[in-house]
C-alpha cells in the first residue's frame, strides 16, 4: 500500500526506530512531520530522506518533558496542515538497571515524563488535527514492559512505570476515540533488532523464527493496521519473547 495521501507525526525521530519508521513512511510517500529533543537530529533525518528524493518532510524541536515544548511542536505542525492523519508516539526515554536505588529522582523524573506525560500532551494536543482526518490512528510504542506480569527486562523499574502508564492510557483512549473514529493502535515488543534501514543489513538481517525480532517486522506491522478498513480496530500487537 502506498501512503501518498497521508499526514503522519513522529516523536523521538531522530534516531533508531523512530528515524526507521520515518525513512520507511517516506518511501511509500507520506509526508512526514519528525520531531526529537534536539531539532539537529531531527534535521539529520529530514535530510536523509529528502537525499531520497522525498520532499515532503518536515523537522521540529520537541522536548516530551516539557508541556510547552510539545505544545510548541503541534502548533507549528498545525501552520503546515490542517489534519493528521497518523500520531506515532515512538518517543520515551530508556533507563537500565534493575535496581531501584541505581537512578537519579532527575532520571526517574525524565524517564516517566518522557513516556507517560508525554504521550498524554502529544496526544492532547494533537486530537484537533486528528480529529480534521478521516482516517486517523493514534500508534503507540508502548514495550513488552507495559504489558501486566512482564519481568524479563533489565530496564529500571521508572521505566516499567513509564510503559504500563502508556498502557493504560492507550487502553482507555481506545475505548473513548472510537465513537470518533479514531483507531488507537498499540505494540508491545520485547528487545528487537534495528538495523540502519539505508544499510546493506536492512535487507539481509534474519528473520526466521529463532531469529530476534526486527524493525522490519514492526513497520510491517504498523502498516498492516493502519492499511485495514475503517471497520477493523486492531488494539494491540503483544510479540512473543524469545
Amino acid at each position: 500500500m502506498r501512503f501518498d495521501d497521508h499526514r503522519v507525526i513522529i516523536t523521538a525521530a531522530g534516531r533508531d526506530f523512530g528515524r526507521t519508521l520515518a525513512i520507511q513512511l517516506a518511501d511509500l510517500g507520506a509526508e512526514v512531520f519528525l520531531s526529537a529533543r534536539s531539532l539537529a537530529a531531527a534535521e539529520r533525518v529530514r535530510d536523509d530522506i529528502r537525499g531520497r528524493g522525498h520532499h515532503q518532510v518536515h523537522a521540529f524541536a520537541c522536548d516530551l518533558t516539557d508541556p510547552a515544548s510539545i505544545r510548541d511542536f503541534a502548533s507549528s505542525v498545525a501552520r503546515h496542515t490542517d489534519r493528521v492523519d497518523i500520531l506515532v508516539n515512538n518517543g520515551s526515554r530508556y533507563l537500565e538497571g534493575p535496581d531501584l536505588l541505581s537512578a537519579s529522582d532527575a532520571d526517574v523524573v525524565d524517564t516517566i515524563a518522557s513516556g507517560a506525560t508525554g504521550t498524554v500532551l502529544t496526544v492532547k494536543n494533537f486530537l484537533p488535527l486528528l480529529l480534521n482526518s478521516d482516517k486517523p490512528d493514534v500508534v503507540t510504542m508502548v514495550s513488552a514492559c507495559g504489558a501486566a506480569g512482564h519481568q524479563r527486562s533489565d530496564a529500571h523499574d521508572a521505566f516499567y512505570a513509564a510503559k504500563s502508564a502508556q498502557a493504560g492510557f492507550t487502553e482507555i483512549l481506545s475505548k473513548r476515540l472510537r465513537s470518533q473514529g479514531v483507531r488507537v493502535i498499540s505494540l508491545y515488543p520485547p528487545d528487537f533488532d534495528n538495523a540502519d534501514p539505508l544499510s546493506k543489513e536492512w535487507e539481509t538481517i534474519p528473520r526466521g523464527a529463532n531469529d530476534a525480532l526486527t524493525a522490519q517486522s514492526l513497520v510491517d506491522c504498523i502498516l498492516f493496521a493502519v492499511a485495514q478498513p475503517r471497520d477493523c480496530f486492531i488494539k494491540a500487537f503483544h510479540f512473543e519473547q524469545a
